[in-house]
């Protein structure tokens, strides 16, 4: 049943071998494969093909797929439908319309490429992403770029990062006598976390609606404090809703494994099996559409913001990257011998001193205004960026820097390349969970994405920054007369000036913090301190070297991604005073009558009544009230302020370091309101209901 289902609604490799001509095929591998255009003749082909098979499927319309800078999906329907001139339509789809569209782009984030009058952006066919069926329509999976050429999607700059990271490792892998290596790729496993909560609770907390987090909500008696929840028994709707996400995404072809209970109440997760990074990329966006779609029809709303409820664990999306070569080699695996041992450190040492070198563009290929609530605690990574490798990789690395033995058991000095490396236990290096940037055995764990976040951003800066140092091995091994002496030194030269990135340790404690500093790492706290980052000349270098992103598109990237930071923090101090001046300051201000209106009753009954309950209640609910007005007050002249705000540096400083501390002043007078208010004044569902509400 499975085996039927996995791939059913997906124009794949064994769809097109069914139905196109062997050339035609032929040619479409040669395009996926090497890029190679496809002639419109074999084009026209292929989309009748795509068409016909999509009809039986019961499509009637399709469209370019792409993913813009808004960070998720877009698409514009077409039907297949063409006047026939008796009256009656035909179905037809060609070449033309397959390989190119031209959706109107004048509203999509452009961060100044193009004015708003230059409407026109052309999608561009991507033949190594298939094609698939979704709500009866063909998805054709697409690049988006403006009129002049420059990209306007998160798809181009990863396939760029990918071509780039290919040529580079081959280079590289030629070294090394790997002559039969045509093509190197990398590999990703998105782990995805997120929150499901009862749809008819979500839609009374208008700060969910408007924001996918709760900007108000006091702690309830429990939380994650039994850690019960974590791998725990599957409650039968989150299950039945389980069952139809494994299915419909394995309809699309996507390798749904995995599925568990998180560590937070009502928080879960779902891991795929890894699969080539852009392919990864376009099936996560998938995922989290259905996981939105399916939720509702089981009653409940899924939340895939990285910190909807303050106080337990955020929800992320780890990223597990590894390169492998078309002959099935993992190039980050220790292999058997020394041979194999020597270019595994090669790599290794290629993305240590990447990490180190770009820990400013790791750090901002993870920030959002939701990761930033997330970053430092509840089993998330801190904001410092450091690897952990392990104890016995980080002492090999040791004994070779210094030139040492290795271990009691041996007796000579570590030499690359002569001696094979310990077979060190896979599971032993997956256990630091307060680590950016994780070795696993055979790939490394990113574990500082936001479960909203494409996997673009992140996987873009990690092919780049690591083809950029595969780029200048090559460089410095290339016909050199003693290669097993140059490689030897320039192992040792790597570990000696970029081991200050390793770390091992507890990254929750405030003792690495100040090692950090001594180190010379980076600790960018918040999106609007680690953005500018972006545009600093050695950033700009890689990216235009290993032609990625041009000059102009990182400006863009960089204007779009701080805009975004403010119009999300001023969405939320908006909704936060909304629901402050419109309902809970007046249910607190019942509230206080009530109690006074008591105290009142009772004194008319007999002067000698205590009221000692409602008298000190009442003084410390008024006193609560006034701050929260006042402080209602102090938010909205920040917001008003920010509009003065003209340079969007600026701008984003201005909502982080006033507008944003005025949000979190104002949480801690309200929220202490609601642990002292009645329930039957009080709003809104409170957090119990929230996260304890799906039975």
């Amino acid at each position: 049943m499975i085996a039927e289902l996995f791939g059913s609604m997906v124009f794949n490799d064994t769809v097109m071998r069914d139905r196109l001509p062997k050339e035609t095929y032929r040619q479409v591998q040669r395009t996926i494969k090497n890029g190679k255009k496809l002639d419109p003749a074999a084009a026209d082909i292929v989309a009748n093909a795509m068409k016909d098979w999509a009809v039986e499927k019961g499509a009637t319309h399709f469209t370019h797929w792409f993913q813009p800078m808004t960070g998720i999906t877009a698409e514009k329907h077409d039907s297949f439908i063409e006047p026939a001139g008796d009256g009656k339509v035909i179905m037809e789809f060609s070449g033309k319309e397959l390989v190119q569209g031209e959706p109107d782009a004048s509203s999509f984030p452009s961060g100044g490429l193009r004015a708003t009058f230059e409407a026109r952006g052309y999608t561009a066919w991507d033949p190594s992403s298939y094609a698939f069926i979704k709500e009866g329509v063909l998805c054709i999976p697409t690049a988006f770029c403006s009129y002049s050429g420059e990209a306007l999607d998160k798809k181009t700059p990863l396939l760029r990062s990918m071509e780039a990271i290919n040529r580079q490792a081959l280079r590289v892998l030629k070294l090394f006598g790997n002559d039969d290596v045509t093509s190197v790729r990398t590999t990703v496993g998105p782990e995805q976390e997120y929150f499901l909560i009862d749809k008819d609770i979500y839609d009374q907390r208008k700060d969910l609606i408007y924001t996918g987090r709760t900007l108000f909500g006091a702690k309830p008696p429990k939380g994650q404090e039994l850690e019960d929840h974590y791998f725990g028994v599957i409650k039968p709707q989150v299950q039945a809703f389980m069952k139809e996400l494994h299915e419909e995404c394995w309809k699309l072809g996507i390798l749904a494994k995995t599925e568990h209970n998180e560590v937070a109440p009502s928080q879960h997760e779902l891991a795929p099996i890894f699969t080539t990074t852009n392919i990864a990329v376009d099936h996560n966006q998938l995922t989290m559409e259905l996981m939105q779609k399916i939720a509702r029809k089981h009653g409940m709303v899924c939340l895939l913001h990285e910190k909807p409820f303050a106080g337990v664990n955020g929800s992320g999306k780890h990223n597990n990257w590894s390169l492998s070569t078309n002959t099935g080699v993992n190039l980050l695996e220790p292999g058997d011998t020394p041979y194999e041992n020597a270019q595994f450190l090669l790599f290794l040492c290629a993305i240590i001193k990447g990490v180190d070198e770009y820990q400013d563009l790791l750090r901002i290929s993870v920030a959002s205004a939701g990761n930033d609530h997330r970053l430092g605690a509840n089993e998330a990574p801190p904001a410092i960026v450091s690897i952990f490798i392990g104890d016995e990789l980080e002492g090999i690395l040791r004994a070779i820097e210094s030139e040492t033995p290795y271990g009691a058991r041996e007796k000579e000095l570590m030499k690359i390349g002569v001696h094979i490396l310990p077979k060190f236990p896979k599971d032993t290096t997956d256990r630091n969970r307060t680590s950016p940037f994780a070795f696993t055995g055979n790939r490394f764990e990113f574990r500082m994405l936001g479960s909203s976040l494409s996997l673009s951003g992140p996987n873009v800066v990690l092919n780049t920054i690591v083809a950029e140092e595969l780029g200048q091995f090559a460089d410095s091994l290339e016909g050199v007369s003693d290669f097993q002496g140059a490689l030897d030194e320039l192992i040792k030269k790597t570990i000696r000036e970029h081991k200050r990135i390793l770390f091992n340790g507890n990254g929750y404690d405030e003792s690495w913090v100040k090692e950090a500093e001594s180190r010379g790492l980076l600790n960018l706290k918040s999106t609007p301190e680690c953005l500018p980052y972006f545009l600093h000349e050695k950033n700009v270098d890689v990216f235009t070297r290993q032609k990625v992103l041009s000059k102009a598109e990182m400006e863009s990237r960089y204007e779009i991604l701080m805009e975004g930071y403010c119009k999300v923090i001023n969405i939320e101090a908006l909704t936060m005073i909304e629901m402050g001046r419109k309902e809970m300051l007046p249910a607190v201000s019942l509230f206080s009558r009530e109690l006074a209106d008591t105290i009142t009753s009772k004194h008319k009954v007999s002067p000698d009544l205590c009221c000692v309950y409602e008298e000190e209640l009442l003084t410390r609910v008024s006193a609560l009230l006034k701050s929260a007005y006042k402080k209602v007050g102090i938010l909205e002249d920040a917001v008003m302020n920010a509009r003065e705000i003209t340079d969007v540096t600026e701008l984003g400083k201005y909502y982080h370091d006033k507008v944003f501390v005025s949000m979190s002043e104002l949480r801690v007078v309200i929220d202490e309101l609601e642990t002292i208010t009645a329930k039957t004044y009080w709003p809104y569902p409170s957090y119990g209901h929230l996260l304890f509400g799906i039975r």
